[in-house]
């Protein structure tokens, strides 16, 4: 009777999750929101192609037309007809055309689906460090670090792939080739607002409901982004969601016990630089080459350059913590003078860490090919191997992360924006 009741909740979840793994699920709610295919064929575009088009974090994005947005096919109708279908530059084959009917939706979830990527990871945790409280910025970024990392390497061990195409439509495809469970958007998307909100809860004086209520859009918002673009499946972002809380569970108690370490330690450095490259070999080895190797690595990198770079500012006495006597600290009036130095803070630091994300490029992967022995003709192939990309990408913004917390404060000191 027992293993008949067993059999029977094992099938019961087995059907819920084939249930929540349907891709037919996601295409209904992309026709719901306005995504509507205007012929057949799929996109079947690689990072490779991206790469060229355009670096680091290039995104194809759909072309804005007068009946709509649509991925490099004409206007739907009579015009369209009479216009060849554009092909896969590398492949061949037809790339997939659709057409978007709700513009706000689609701008709604590219930002949406924005906010789990670089440009918003770079923009985002340096203006709260420098304009807000680098207390809280430095765990925050921990709980980042940890969930960003395990949740790519989940990805390479379950190697679940993502919706296929048909039925769901591909309005993204830069991270087409990874794997699809869990969502990493997802899990970011759920721990970077509730860390937010349980770090500054008690610490800042403002109404819980407020922060409760942004944690829960933020996190819908990025989580329905990554469905509508035919990224995941309703599964791959409800695992996601559920595996970002549990590392939180387990994080959270001790992060102020990994900030002490980090900031006051005196072999820290050391054991951080290493813990940190030895996590990037780990997931390099999980499987063959895809974008969540060198995501992988730069996570890792920026890490382990926020954590070195918060140690010597803090030996160095470039850290000045408020005192814990006046928690909770009062958020500030918005002055003409507060929101002017704190704008000139982001410009001057932004403009410091792609001067030296760009340097950093210039040098690593060039010295990287030398010592290895690798032929830097093809920069592409080059960056896919591990001796190239595992050094370029965790030197490069290990550097970043260490400017993110020393060399742009020393500068903000320097000139007086500290």
């Amino acid at each position: 009777m027992r293993d008949a009741m067993v059999a029977a909740g094992g099938t019961g979840l087995q059907r819920l999750a084939d249930y929540l793994q349907d891709p037919e699920k996601v295409a209904r709610f992309q026709r719901l929101c306005g995504v509507q295919q205007s012929s057949p064929g799929c996109s079947t575009a690689y990072p490779a192609e991206e790469e060229a088009a355009g670096g680091d974090g290039a995104r194809r994005r759909t072309k804005l037309h007068p009946n709509g947005l649509e991925n490099g096919a004409a206007p739907a109708g009579e015009e369209e007809k009479k216009r060849p279908r554009r092909r896969n530059s590398l492949t061949g084959e037809v790339g997939q055309q659709f057409v978007i009917r709700n513009p706000l939706l689609y701008y709604l979830f590219s930002f949406g689906t924005e906010l789990g990527n670089e440009l918003f990871y770079i923009s985002f945790f340096p203006c709260w460090i420098w304009n807000v409280d680098a207390a809280v910025g430095r765990r925050l970024i921990v709980i980042w670090v940890w969930v960003m990392y395990l949740g790519q390497c989940a990805k390479d061990l379950i190697r679940w792939p993502r919706p296929p195409c048909p039925p769901v439509l591909k309005l993204e495809v830069f991270y087409n080739t990874e794997y699809g469970m869990p969502s990493t958007h997802a899990m970011s998307g759920t721990a970077i607002p509730l860390s937010l909100l349980l770090l500054t809860w008690g610490r800042w004086q403002y109404p819980f409901i407020y922060g409760l209520l942004l944690a829960v859009g933020w996190c819908s918002l990025v989580c329905l982004s990554r469905v509508y673009m035919g990224m995941h499946s309703i599964l791959d972002v409800l695992v996601g969601v559920l595996y970002a809380i549990l590392i939180l569970i387990v994080f959270h108690p001790a992060l102020d016990v990994i900030d002490n370490f980090n900031l006051t330690y005196k072999y820290a450095p050391f054991i951080i630089i290493s813990l940190h490259l030895a996590l990037g070999i780990f997931s390099f080895t999980l499987d063959t080459w895809s974008t969540s190797r060198g995501d992988t690595a730069q996570i890792l990198g920026s890490g382990a350059g926020i954590a070195c770079g918060s140690h010597v500012s803090h030996l160095l006495g470039l850290l000045k913590e408020p005192s814990l006597d006046m928690l909770p600290f009062t958020i500030p009036p918005f002055t003409v003078h507060l929101l002017g130095k704190a704008m000139l803070r982001v410009l001057i630091g932004l403009v410091i860490l792609l001067l030296i994300r760009a340097v950093m490029k210039m040098i690593t992967i060039p010295l990287a090919c030398k010592v290895f022995g690798i032929p830097c003709d093809d920069i592409r192939k080059a960056r896919q191997r591990m001796e190239v990309e595992l050094p370029y990408r965790y030197l490069t913004y290990g550097m970043v992360g260490f400017a993110v917390m020393f060399v742009v404060p020393y500068v903000f000191y320097w000139v007086g924006l500290l």
